[in-house]
This record gives C-alpha cells, sequence and structure tokens, in this order.
C-alpha cells in the first residue's frame, strides 16, 4: 500500500510504501469495542461508597412501641426508608479494571488505522518543521491539509514543541507514535502523521514478536548423569 506525503504547504511530494498488516488490515469492530469498554473501564477509580443501616450513625433505640400507636412498625431512624437512614445495595469500593492482552490491544490499533485510511482520514507529512512552537502554527497547518474535525496529532518522537502548538487547541492533541491507543484514535476524527511516525508505527505493530518458552533448567537430563552423580556421591562417602 502507498500513502501521498505532504509539506508543510498541502502540497504532495511523493508517496512512501506502508506496511499492508498495519495500514490494510481488517476493521473487527466488535474487538475494538471489547478495546474501548476495557481502557474506559480502567480508568475508573473506584472509590466510591454508601453507607449501610449498620454504618450509619444513630438509631439504635427503636423510636416508638411495637403496637398501640396506629403507625406503622419502625425498629430504627436508621432504616433504608428513613430520611437519614442507610442505603440498601448501594456501590462499594470496588475495582473495575479489565484485562487487555497485548496482542488484542495491537489488533484494535491496527484495524482503526486501517479504516482512518479507508475513510481518506490520514494525512502523512514529510515533518512537523513548524516556524515556532505556537497554535497560530498549527492553525495554519490544519487549515492548509483541509482538517476541519478533531485531529490527532502523531509525531515519531517525543515533540515537545509541537505539543506546545497543540496544548491550546481543545480539539487537537499531540501525541509520540509509542502512546497511541485506540480510544485516542476512536475520539479524533482525522490523523495527522509524519513520516518518522509511519516508520515509527510500523516497527511496533507490523507484525507481533514470537514469544519464546521459558526453559527450566533441569528439566530435560540425559540418562548418563544421574549414574555419574551417584559416583561422585558414593567416592565422597568413602
Amino acid at each position: 500500500m502507498e500513502l501521498p506525503v505532504k509539506d508543510l504547504e498541502g502540497n504532495v511530494l511523493r508517496t512512501i510504501e506502508v506496511s499492508d498488516a498495519v495500514f490494510g488490515a481488517l476493521f473487527r469492530p466488535a474487538l475494538v469495542h471489547q478495546i474501548m469498554v476495557g481502557h474506559l473501564a480502567n480508568r475508573r477509580v473506584g472509590t466510591h461508597s454508601t453507607k449501610t443501616r449498620a454504618e450509619v450513625r444513630g438509631g439504635g433505640r427503636k423510636p416508638w412501641r411495637q403496637k398501640g400507636t396506629g403507625r406503622a412498625r419502625q425498629g430504627s431512624i436508621r432504616s433504608p426508608q428513613w430520611r437519614g437512614g442507610g442505603v440498601t445495595m448501594g456501590p462499594k469500593p470496588r475495582d473495575y479494571s479489565q484485562r487487555l492482552p497485548k496482542k488484542m490491544r495491537h489488533v484494535a490499533i491496527r484495524a482503526m488505522l486501517a479504516q482512518r485510511v479507508r475513510e481518506d482520514a490520514l494525512t502523512v507529512v514529510e515533518e512537523f518543521a513548524l516556524q515556532a512552537p505556537k497554535t497560530h502554527e498549527m492553525i495554519r497547518l490544519l487549515g492548509v491539509m483541509g482538517i476541519a474535525r478533531k485531529c490527532l496529532v502523531v509525531s515519531g518522537d517525543a515533540h515537545p514543541e509541537l505539543g506546545r502548538a497543540c496544548r491550546n487547541l481543545p480539539r487537537v492533541k499531540s501525541l509520540p507514535a509509542a502512546t497511541i491507543n485506540t480510544i485516542d484514535i476512536l475520539n479524533h476524527d482525522h490523523l495527522l502523521l509524519s513520516v518518522s511516525a509511519v516508520r515509527r508505527i510500523e516497527e511496533l505493530w507490523a507484525e507481533e514478536r514470537p514469544r519464546h518458552p521459558l526453559r527450566r533448567v533441569g528439566a530435560i537430563v540425559s540418562a548418563e548423569e544421574p549414574t555419574v552423580a551417584v559416583e561422585d556421591a558414593g567416592e565422597e562417602a568413602e
């Protein structure tokens, strides 16, 4: 697959060959949704807490006698039906985190990058050589590129000047290529990448690295080794 590369004036300079494994991957909506839900769940702190009737202060004495008053029987003024009483089945501190395997996260990122290419919502520039780390420079660049929607600006490495140019724009976010995730791509309608960012993305997610099985020491022992060990033990005993 080839993508056009533009300069900061919006002119097409050349085309670059990109990996089909990343920018031509299949779109998997169910997997992307699962990763999105997992990312949002992992952001939850889970410190919410309400008090039950056993934890609310007061209510130790029966408010009135059981019979003869004409009113409904009550055992405590801190029962859930009373104002100021305990909460029935209210939230308690809990852990909302979900396990998101690395391979699933990588597949979701590849699926979203390829989907942005199919939607013609991905632009590649040669490099982010801004004249100054100013907001108006980024506004000018986005206008030249014809980007009017929420945009995710991705550089190859950490780019502090680019970050300063984007931080005052509420619809623009700047990230290095190694830190992009499914949520950021979903939250922004357009991607603006440098050539170095494209190469860094291919380096990270073009293919999965094989996992090497752990070698257990002493798991495989030849037939001669136990005999030698026994003979040595006998010699030491003598």
